[in-house]
């Protein structure tokens, strides 16, 4: 088998591990190859972006932020990921340093089983053609330049007007995304299983505005109504600035992010050691 490496080559323990699986990999007779910083840290063979997904399984050492760059070169493929968690939280990593081992055996005998995370497509129109399609496994971000003021957005589900406000910013994210930046800006938790569109406004100036949950199938159009310099994210990989006119148009996109499935509730364990919510129950003295 082929296994393609992502390492957060600014830990010590995420390279340290990563430098063991390859070797581990290597004495069962399996190629190893990395990307970029990853392979000139590890001294493996380079695969190029294009080339990457051309590979049995993709492994990401490092935190969430590792593993949406490694989501990012694997979806045109579907070839699935497995994350090993060296980070803050790690909510869509799925194992540990300790356990990789044990989770790359089951996958080479064929013991895995693969999860589908639904992923955002977003095309930016400008001058009434498309110019740009990015993809996002957690969200993407309209907002305002850090050197504008408030800003007022304008938002359309569907071809219906649903708001228009001045606010910071406006995230649509997947419900894999609902703990990243969604959650900062008081937006719903949702296990990942399900398909559905979050929309939330970043620091709205009104009290009328409420997080959103839309249908899978929903389209929605996003434009800037006020003067200002207006910037676009999708997962922090892709920064694009927007000119006046400029529009985004967010839906469900056809690719997936596939993610080896390592145990069974694995979600809502995270949800409830990462934001506390197992601690203090009733019965503990401590």
């Amino acid at each position: 088998m082929r296994f393609h490496f992502v390492v957060n080559v600014l830990r010590a323990d995420a390279i340290a591990c990563a430098k063991d699986t390859m070797h581990w990999l290597k004495k069962q007779g399996h190629e190893v190859a990395g990307e970029g910083d990853s392979a000139r840290q590890l001294g493996i063979d380079l695969v190029d972006s294009d080339e990457f997904a051309k590979a049995d399984l993709a492994i990401a050492f490092g935190g969430d932020g590792s593993l949406i760059r490694t989501a990012h070169l694997t979806a045109p493929s579907s070839t699935p990921i497995l994350g090993v968690f060296f980070g803050r939280f790690g909510f869509v990593t799925q194992c540990t340093g300790d356990e990789v081992k044990d989770r790359l055996r089951d996958f080479i005998a064929g013991r895995t089983e693969i999860e589908d995370r639904m992923m955002i497509e977003s095309v930016l129109i400008r001058n009434g053609q498309s110019i740009a399609t990015m993809h996002s496994l957690n969200e993407v971000i309209l907002q305002r330049d850090i050197s504008s003021r408030m800003m007022t957005f304008c938002i359309e589900v569907d071809g219906r007007l649903l708001a228009s406000y001045p606010s910071d910013g406006v995230i649509v994210s997947t419900p894999t995304g609902s703990t990243a930046y969604n959650l900062s800006a008081g937006g719903p938790i949702m296990d990942p299983r399900v398909q559905a569109l979050i929309l939330t406004a970043v620091s709205p100036h009104t009290l009328n505005s409420r997080p959103l949950v839309l249908a899978p199938e929903s389209e929605v159009r996003l434009a800037v109504e006020s003067a200002g310099d207006a910037v676009f994210t999708a997962d922090g990989q892709t920064r694009l600035h927007l000119l006046s006119g400029d529009e985004l148009w967010v839906r469900c996109s056809k690719l997936v992010t596939r993610l080896v499935s390592a145990h069974k509730d694995d979600f809502l364990e995270k949800v409830g050691h990462h934001l506390r919510w197992s601690q203090g129950m009733l019965g503990d003295k401590s």
